[in-house]
């Protein structure tokens, strides 16, 4: 299973769920709505966790479990695990460790790590940190659209140079959705975090949302992009089919299927209703990837049944960092990748190429709102 975590602390949690509730013993009222808020009424943000139970499993018994393993193939590399970090935006908001933090936890457990171009911690003391592991997952950076253009080709010759293996473009957020949490506490990350690789576009004056849209990146832009750097292009924010078969018309080398958690826009339809109808629609032709609502690893092998190759986790890994820093992030992706072999070796896999979405029924019942 993952990397060794002897000489754990006692105070530790024991598992997944409790980390959300130490996180929320720890962080402010206003750090708590800003990262477990959702957009509106949270509609999209309850059904995402709830939606990976309406898919039940069907073990298949007394398979050859001989030489199992939890590797995947991504964009031409074999990865030793599916789990990669999500990118979070102010992590030394959640502690103090913050990017460095969670980078160390994601190589740890042989995971791979997004930084986001939201990040408090700059690109290049993060990179040796992933790198400095030789069995890891892969180390990617994540570009906002909304970003200054011109500061984003600086940012993605930094990257390169850094050694980042990707780049993941966040499409589905042009403005920021309205999150009611946020608005009643009025909570906003500390002035004294700065975000070294963020640079808003400038606005124009007119135009939706006080023309902060303007100068957000169209289709077209995308080839635009991709000349200008060696690095595989992802998009994440997709969620619609026809979106899907663009990006891989377009040749890009992934797409994420995302709603952003939650946070942007409220009632769209949970990541794990979606992900069928992506992975029908791309049928292989760019690489899948799914996140939202990832609580268990058992959601894990659910989302490679239905078509991901590998699945960005968010929150949970956010709520290890703000109970424990570095080592309750490292904890929470042990937890998750040891529940992740479990249900192979449980539901008759030897490896994640042997799950199919035989290995799934859709239960006979509606989706409750709430997880």
């Amino acid at each position: 299973m993952g990397a060794d975590l002897k000489g754990l602390p006692a105070t530790l949690p024991a598992t997944l769920p409790d980390y959300a509730q130490r996180a929320q013993e720890r962080l402010t009222p206003e750090a708590w709505a800003y990262f477990d808020g959702g957009a509106g009424d949270e509609w999209t943000q309850r059904r995402n966790v709830a939606a990976w139970a309406h898919w039940g499993l069907r073990p298949r018994v007394l398979q050859d479990l001989r030489e199992g393993h939890t590797r995947v193939h991504l964009l031409g590399r074999e990865l030793p695990t599916p789990l990669i970090v999500a990118p979070m935006a102010y992590q030394c908001w959640a502690h103090p460790d913050g990017e460095r933090g969670m980078a160390l936890a994601a190589s740890s457990q042989q995971c791979g790590f997004v930084l986001s171009q939201h990040s408090t911690t700059p690109l290049q003391q993060v990179a040796p940190l992933m790198r400095a592991e030789a069995v890891r997952g892969p180390l990617w950076m994540q570009l906002a659209n909304g970003a200054d253009r011109g500061h984003l080709l600086e940012l993605m010759a930094e990257a390169e140079r850094a050694g980042y293996e990707a780049l993941v473009l966040s499409v589905d957020a042009p403005v920021q959705g309205s999150r009611d949490r946020v608005r009643r506490l009025g909570a906003q990350p500390p002035a004294a975090l700065v975000t070294p690789h963020w640079r808003a576009a400038p606005s124009a004056p007119e135009g939706l949302c006080g023309g902060t849209v303007e100068q957000a990146l169209r289709w077209d832009d995308l080839a635009w992009l991709q000349a200008r750097t060696h690095l595989p292009l992802l998009l994440k924010g997709i969620t619609h089919p026809l979106d899907a078969r663009q990006a891989a018309r377009l040749n890009v080398a992934g797409v994420v299927l995302s709603n952003h958690g939650g946070r942007v826009l409220d009632t769209q339809p949970a990541t794990a209703e979606c992900l069928p109808e992506l992975a029908d629609a791309l049928q292989g032709d760019a690489a899948l990837l799914v996140d939202g609502g990832i609580r268990r690893g058992t959601d894990v092998f659910k989302a490679l049944a239905l078509g991901a190759q590998a699945v960005l986790i968010g929150r949970p890994c956010l709520w290890g960092l703000a109970a424990q820093g570095a080592m309750g992030a490292a904890h929470v992706l042990r937890l998750l990748r040891d529940e992740f072999e479990m249900a192979l070796a449980l539901c008759g896999c030897r490896s994640p190429a042997d799950i199919s979405r035989d290995h799934l029924r859709a239960l006979d019942r509606a989706v409750d709102d709430a997880p």
